[in-house]
């Protein structure tokens, strides 16, 4: 089976790891550069084993480095699904700069959607949880649609 002509993941939007899978504590991502990029999305996936809530933020800085990171400040829109076991639907959230779950313990997915044009003369992002239970496991992803497609696309986790 192949794949339909402009249908590729891999080829089409450059997938980021941000977090690996960790457990409990407040948490930073890797900074992305967003200077090719289009349009991006922060995947975060919570495997909720204690009733806790987690707070997930963006923030923004002028470089990889963290330099004069900052929270966003332009709400974004937001997805989620607390619990991925019985449903695989995404729910549109109220459009904001952070997500919190819910205590409910599931196994939960949260997806922002950031526009580089709106971090102002910011071009790095991150994303960020705040303290949660040790048996909590948060992993998360960036997958960046670049400006330039190309088959051999510019790193992302440098400047």
């Amino acid at each position: 089976m192949g794949v339909k002509a402009g249908l590729c993941l891999p080829e089409n939007f450059k997938i980021v790891e941000a977090l690996k899978p960790q457990a409990g504590a407040a948490l930073t991502g890797d900074y992305v550069s967003l200077k090719n990029v289009l349009m991006a999305w922060v995947i975060v996936h919570v495997n909720q084993a204690n009733a806790a809530t987690m707070a997930i933020t963006l923030e923004k800085a002028t470089d990889v480095a963290a330099t004069g990171t900052t929270a966003i400040t332009t709400v974004v829109p937001i997805w989620a699904n607390e619990d991925c076991v019985t449903s695989d639907t995404l729910v549109a959230q109220t459009a904001a700069v952070g997500f919190t779950t819910s205590a409910a313990v599931k196994d939960k997915i949260v997806i922002f959607q950031v526009d580089p044009a709106t971090l102002g003369a910011f071009d790095c992002l991150t994303v960020k949880t705040g303290a949660s239970n040790a048996a909590n496991i948060t992993s998360a992803m960036y997958v960046l649609a670049e400006r330039y497609q190309q088959s051999t696309p510019p790193t992302a986790i440098t400047d």
